[in-house]
């Protein structure tokens, strides 16, 4: 009688304690969102690359009312990027995924859509990741290097699909907020300068799909000043296939 509580017991406990692991496996690594320990701790994660280098990326496109607005300025600046796309944006806009390209920006992987990951569903996690890595390599005609999960949230899931998928994820050290109805682009350059160095990498959005309508254009307005600002502190500005991130092939 003994044994078969002392087994009920155990089946109990193991019965709150493994949800509970699971979850734990799935939020915890969300905590290099915090840019401070991302940046100590996890230097590759955050895009720290060559101090002599910034890498600029784009989050969110492609977007045909306003990505091809953001080529002809990089093209005016003499400038490469690499664009974090959405997978099912690049299936809806092929040919603007081919110019990307085409004018020597690299494209990296941002999702297949843009979700929040509430809650753990690591086999979805590989297969759409999979899919948008798949789809990026179509287009690009290379297989992609770089992962940006959506809102920089990665989780477990995310971690897992990310090795499983080949693919290497990375963050950033200094954005602009330029998603909010507010920003500007003397409020997009002076938060981004704020907190960039020499090896930092830099995060806006070339589209306003998932933030405030218009704001895309503070990001845009913003460009000449950064650009400006980091050649005049002699670092030049590129995509992260050129950054040197730690372990970078």
């Amino acid at each position: 009688m003994r044994g078969s509580v002392d087994r009920g017991r155990l089946f109990t406990t193991a019965a709150a304690v493994v949800p509970a692991l699971v979850a734990a496996a799935h939020i915890v690594p969300a905590g290099t969102w915090l840019s401070g320990p991302r940046r100590a701790w996890l230097p590759a994660l955050a895009g720290v690359g060559g101090g002599d280098h910034v890498a600029l990326t784009f989050d969110d496109g492609p977007d045909p009312r306003s990505t091809p607005a953001f080529l002809a300025a990089l093209d005016g600046l003499s400038v490469r990027a690499t664009f974090f796309v959405v997978g099912e944006q690049v299936l809806c806009h092929r040919r603007l995924s081919h110019d990307i390209v085409r004018r020597g920006h690299e494209l990296a992987v941002h999702g297949w859509t843009h979700n929040r990951p509430w809650r753990p569903a690591p086999v979805r996690e590989v297969r759409q990741l999979a899919r948008a890595a798949h789809t990026v390599a179509e287009v690009s005609g290379v297989s992609p290097t770089w992962y940006r999960p959506p809102y920089g949230i990665l989780t477990g899931d995310r971690l897992l699909a990310a090795r499983r998928t080949g693919l290497r994820p990375v963050l950033w050290t200094a954005w602009g907020r330029d998603w909010t109805d507010r920003a500007t682009g003397e409020s997009v350059a002076a938060t981004v300068l704020a907190d960039l160095r020499g090896g930092g990498t830099v995060l806006l959005h070339d589209t306003d799909r998932q933030s405030a309508p218009g704001c895309w254009r503070a990001a845009l307005d913003a460009l000449p000043r950064l650009v400006g600002a980091c050649r005049a502190a002699g670092l030049t500005v590129g995509p992260l296939g050129e950054h040197r991130v730690a372990g970078q092939d």
